[in-house]
């Protein structure tokens, strides 16, 4: 796990982020969160099949990262994770994951995670291969993280709403708090892209949403945890 400083950031369609945001994305927003943990990578195979006893995964290598497990399962993870262990593991919100692909308090504003030339830190449609790959083996980014663009999706706690920014920021003018996402709606966020999409999906800013039942060979998480 990489310690997050808490801090300020805008959240959303930044400028870095390109000129063909969508509508999701907007408006960009002031955000401040508290400190936190995040995982240095992608829950890899290896830790699942030791926590669940099984490996739900299409590309099959222990050290790659889980996918084709729904957001209910990643639950159960976590559920029996923190037995094991007595923390309290879970998903980040999506303004966490957000906040710690942008880099954090040492973010340099890039369009991906780390860098505005996606191949150095993801693994994406054109360099893939049409499969996931191992961790860590692109370049982090300024926080030390791995994959945040690329390789699998990444499921965030939030529930998913098409207009939850703009809904989020009316009737304030100042800084949102430790945003936790809607009350109520059925789909959860992802976010991060992976080995069978393109650039605009890998952005740091892009949204993307599953029934929290749905699972994929391109989806994945990550963890992260409160701070002391």
């Amino acid at each position: 796990m990489k310690a997050v400083g808490g801090g300020n950031f805008t959240q959303g369609a930044t400028s870095d982020q390109g000129g063909a945001c969508e509508n999701d994305e907007k408006p960009a927003h002031k955000v401040f969160l508290r400190s936190f943990l995040i995982g240095e990578t992608e829950v890899t195979q290896e830790l699942w099949q030791i926590v669940m006893g099984s490996n739900p995964s299409r590309f099959v290598g222990i050290n790659r990262p889980v996918e084709r497990v729904s957001w209910n399962a990643c639950q159960v993870f976590i559920q029996k994770l923190n037995a094991l262990t007595g923390l309290r593991f879970r998903l980040p919100t999506e303004a966490e994951w957000e906040y710690a692909a942008r880099g954090g308090n040492k973010s340099r504003q890039t369009k991906y995670a780390g860098s505005n030339d996606l191949s150095n830190i993801a693994w994406w449609q054109t360099n893939s291969g049409s499969s996931t790959h191992q961790v860590a083996q692109k370049q982090p980014n300024e926080l030390g993280l791995y994959d945040m663009s690329g390789n699998v999706w990444e499921w965030c706690n939030d529930r998913y709403a098409e207009k939850y920014y703009s809904m989020l920021v009316e009737g304030t003018d100042g800084m949102i708090s430790n945003p936790e996402g809607p009350k109520t709606g059925t789909n959860r966020v992802c976010r991060g892209g992976g080995w069978f999409f393109g650039p605009t999906f890998c952005r740091n800013a892009f949204r993307f949403n599953f029934n929290p039942a749905d699972s994929s060979y391109y989806i994945g998480l990550r963890l992260a945890l409160d701070a002391e």
